[in-house]
Parts: structure tokens; C-alpha cells; sequence
């Protein structure tokens, strides 16, 4: 159980830092809009974001809005945010929700670059309660929104069934379609789980293909070359 700390962190700037008031140098402070033009992504950022990535995002931002503004530094050099921008651009967003984080050294945004991502990656899952969670909302149509693909779905036993990527199909089709069940150590997971990103890249599903399944049809892309090899 975390404890409000008995000093306050700030104390120079206030006081009460944590217990009442909202301490001024705060980022998240004062919110504004800035068109995506005035944006600059930083030439240090070492996230890395898929076209996946970027879609699931995109399906996010379409679905709840504009929840997380981009943080920024005072000549609009992108210190957090890079995936969302991205997204915003493809989907003709021109202008962004930003916090400005004024008076930061160099080596402080430097830091922060990286320990936006890797904080949040650093916390764990309760499995049994996310198992939970997933298959509620496969049932209602929303589990495509979490960002967790087929893969890992079926590594916690979340049934695919709801999640709405079957493409509409007339009477007589289905026949044509097959779903396959694996069963796969954790490592074998992430090894196919990056063959099918690396796939899905290399060959996106468009509206021409009569299969909507990405993973169904990186799957089948990845067995072709294996094949032909």
C-alpha cells in the first residue's frame, strides 16, 4: 500500500505538494491544441510503431476520442506521443490536444523519451483477472480494441469467436473458411506473433482480398515463402 510521503517533493514550489493542491510545474497543467504541422517527432526516439501498432491505435483514437495528450517541449519537439501523432495523421487529424513540459534540461526529455514507454512496460498482468475481462468483452465486440491480437488471445484461452474479424459471408461461403487452434509454448507465441507483424507489413490486408483476417493471411503469406524456399 503506498503512503502520501511525509515530505513534499517539491517544496519549493509547494508545499502541500500531494495532499491538496496541484503543484504549478505540472505538465499536464495547462492543455492546449497545436496543429500537427507545428509538431516535431524527435530524431532520438527509439520507440518503434508498426503498421499494426499504428492501426490499433487509429481504431482507439475512433472509437474513445482524444484521450492522452502529446507531450511536447516549448518548441513543439514531441517527447511523448509519437505513435498517436502518427495515427492523427492518417486519419486527417490536424490538429492535437498537447502539454507542454517548460523549463525541462535536455537530459531530462532525453529520459523521459524513454521511460514513458518502458515504465508502463514494467508492470504485469493478473491473468486470471485479465482472462476475465477479455472474454466479457469478446462477447460484446470490443476485445479487437485492447491491442491484443489472435495470438495472445488464444495464449489465455480467450475464444476468437467475438471478435468480429470474420468478414460478412452469404449463405454457402463459410465453407471455404477454416479456423485453426494452436497450442504453442510462450516463446513459440512471440516467435509467430513477430513473424505475422513482420508479414502483415510486408503484405497488408487491402479491401481486394477476399480473406479480411490479417493473421490469417500474413500466416498464409509466411507459409508460401517457407514453401517455395
Amino acid at each position: 500500500m503506498h503512503q502520501i510521503a511525509e515530505r513534499a517533493v517539491f517544496p519549493e514550489e509547494n508545499g502541500q505538494f500531494g495532499r491538496a493542491e496541484t503543484p504549478r510545474l505540472w505538465p499536464a497543467d495547462q492543455i492546449e491544441r497545436r496543429p500537427i504541422s507545428a509538431l516535431t517527432p524527435s530524431a532520438r526516439n527509439a520507440r518503434q510503431h508498426s503498421e499494426a501498432q499504428i492501426s490499433q491505435i487509429m481504431a482507439s483514437i475512433r472509437e474513445w476520442g482524444w484521450t492522452m495528450p502529446v507531450l511536447i517541449d516549448e518548441v513543439g519537439s514531441i517527447i511523448a506521443g509519437h505513435g498517436r501523432v502518427l495515427a492523427a495523421e492518417h486519419l486527417g487529424i490536424d490538429q492535437v490536444p498537447v502539454m507542454v513540459a517548460r523549463g525541462w534540461t535536455e537530459a531530462q526529455k532525453r529520459a523521459y523519451l524513454i521511460a514513458d514507454n518502458k515504465l508502463t512496460e514494467n508492470g504485469g498482468w493478473d491473468d486470471k483477472l485479465l482472462r476475465i475481462e477479455l472474454g466479457d468483452l469478446a462477447d460484446m465486440g470490443l476485445v479487437a480494441l485492447t491491442g491484443f491480437n489472435e495470438v495472445e488471445l488464444r495464449e489465455l484461452g480467450v475464444g476468437v469467436s467475438a471478435l468480429g474479424e470474420m468478414p460478412p459471408l452469404a449463405d454457402g461461403e463459410k465453407s471455404r473458411f477454416q479456423q485453426m487452434t494452436f497450442i504453442l509454448l510462450t516463446e513459440q507465441a512471440e516467435t509467430i506473433n513477430s513473424a505475422l507483424q513482420l508479414a502483415a507489413r510486408r503484405h497488408p490486408t487491402t479491401d481486394a482480398d477476399e480473406n479480411k483476417n490479417q493473421n490469417g493471411n500474413a500466416l498464409a503469406e509466411i507459409c508460401r515463402a517457407y514453401l517455395a524456399a
